[in-house]
């Protein structure tokens, strides 16, 4: 069962409109789990609420808004404020996890109604045009076509979605801020028109399962009991020993639990230990998912140290959409976070790999250099800026890391493993950005061997593909083949149609 409430901009009343233009999707969830700690009152008069963003898959390349405040109202009127501090999002960078936002001790009762309010008075919004490239929003407008500043965005909570607090009762509300029928993306020469006009949709105790992200500074380590715990701070807030203002959450981990800590690798209690050798307040990065009965956040990846962005270097990262014969690699959708906690958007970033750069693989222990790297991996490289420049930015990575993370191919299927070596793929993104920004020279060890989006070929290996036939449309998840060793093209860790 779902409940819907249309928003209301303070420009004026914003109502539902068909999409025009540019299709795409963004939407925001999230997640209220409240447990039977107390905080600011005791455990008779109120519960802990844990509060999560995400956004679905869309054409954004980014959609970075300051969110002011989160609310929720009880049945007698009450209103409780559950956001700390003004927090700057990019909601196109949560397409596949949620954040923690923040872990707040609200009073007992019945709570009917949800708020969220969004300013967009300095927002970034950048949409890909026909052909792939990130252009940024000139107007930003109600359906009215009044300009949006600020916009309060409500949801009623009624029948199943009543959201109950009372301790030791954990429930999960969602919340997702639907724009994908009612916005529209208007290209006009180089007029970029967003007309915004959100819906808000709540649903108890969702089914689908989702990958949680929580980043901020170590509070404390039990390698004896398998966990830890950090203090919240999520986003691009900057990690630091000052208050503590988003709660704190207990990370609890296992022995398939993967660790990258300044740029090494390693799985299970040996990695804990490490963690426990750090200084309170060393930055961290927790990738993993949330479980009931009992209520509690495993852990599958943990990053800490100087492998975690906005330490001792510069930070970018995005798609590799081509990789040239002198080791640089041509990144897109680039986010760029400085040292100094500055964190910009810029469509196009070269990076200068070195020998010196220290490669690794999510959820993997092995060993990996730059050769690896290809067209299509999806990465995350620490080293320095060295051109600032927005039109000619450049990168290296020397004596830094780089760390190649899942990447995502959309396409049909153009043959099955029964009748090729291995799964075709007709593709139409990778890493959500169109199919013709990436250039695959060099991906395979002569020209005729390197990789054909048209007809992109893959080792699916064991994975099942029961039920799957030609012209079937697929999401594949896993990693590009090492750069000039195709085919395979790709090597799958997941499968599933769409």
């Amino acid at each position: 069962m779902y409940t819907q409430l249309f928003s209301n901009a303070q420009s004026g009343s914003c109502s539902r409109s068909g999409l025009s233009g540019l299709a795409w999707l963004v939407i925001l969830a999230a997640i209220f789990l409240v447990t039977g700690c107390g905080g600011g009152g005791s455990a008779s008069d109120s519960g802990e609420v844990i509060i999560s963003l995400t956004d679905a898959e869309g054409d954004f390349t980014t959609y970075t808004v300051d969110v002011l405040s989160i609310k929720l109202t009880r049945a007698d009127g009450t209103e409780v404020e559950t956001l700390p501090l003004t927090t700057r999002v990019d909601f196109a960078q949560y397409t596949d996890v949620s954040e923690f936002l923040t872990a707040a001790t609200v009073p007992n009762g019945r709570y009917v109604k949800g708020s969220m309010v969004l300013d967009y008075s300095n927002a970034d919004i950048r949409a890909e045009d026909v052909n792939g490239d990130a252009q940024p929003a000139t107007a930003i407008v109600d359906s009215s076509g009044n300009p949006v500043t600020t916009l309060e965005v409500n949801v009623v909570l009624e029948g199943r979605n009543v959201l109950p607090v009372a301790p030791g009762i954990p429930k999960n509300l969602s919340l997702d801020f639907d724009l994908e029928q009612s916005n529209s993306v208007v290209f006009a020469g180089s007029d970029v028109t967003v007309t915004v006009a959100p819906v808000l949709i709540a649903e108890v105790d969702p089914q689908a399962p989702r990958e949680h992200r929580l980043r901020g500074p170590l509070q404390n380590v039990n390698v004896a009991e398998n966990r830890f715990r950090l203090y919240v701070r999520p986003f691009f807030h900057r990690i630091r020993s000052g208050p503590r203002r988003f709660g704190s959450l207990t990370v609890h981990t296992g022995d398939e639990t993967f660790y990258e800590i300044d740029g090494i690798s390693y799985q299970g209690t040996p990695g804990l230990s490490v963690l426990d050798t750090l200084p309170q307040f060393t930055a961290v990065v927790a990738r993993g998912d949330l479980r009931f009965n009992p209520l509690r956040f495993e852990a599958r990846e943990v990053y800490a140290g100087s492998s975690v962005p906005g330490g001792t270097l510069d930070v970018v990262r995005g798609s590799v959409v081509e990789r040239t014969a002198n080791d640089a690699i041509i990144i897109k959708g680039a986010t760029l976070i400085r040292q100094n906690g500055v964190v910009v958007f810029n469509d196009l970033v070269t990076v200068q790999l070195d020998a010196s750069t220290t490669v690794t693989r999510q959820l993997s222990t092995d060993t990996f250099d730059i050769d690896d790297i290809s067209v299509g991996q999806r990465i995350v490289v620490f080293g320095t800026v060295t051109n600032d420049s927005v039109s000619d930015l450049q990168f290296s990575s020397a004596n830094g890391y780089a760390r190649m993370r899942l990447s995502k191919l959309r396409g049909s299927v153009e043959a099955l493993p029964d009748t090729r070596s291995w799964l075709v793929l007709n593709l139409t993104s990778i890493n959500n950005r169109s199919i013709g920004l990436y250039n695959f020279t060099g991906t395979g060890p002569d020209v005729a061997n390197d990789a054909d989006p048209a007809f992109y070929e893959i080792d699916s290996g064991t994975l099942s593909l029961e039920g799957i036939g030609v012209a079937d449309n697929l999401a594949v998840a896993g990693f590009p083949t090492a750069f000039g060793t195709a085919p395979p093209d790709f090597t799958a860790q997941t499968v599933a149609t769409r």
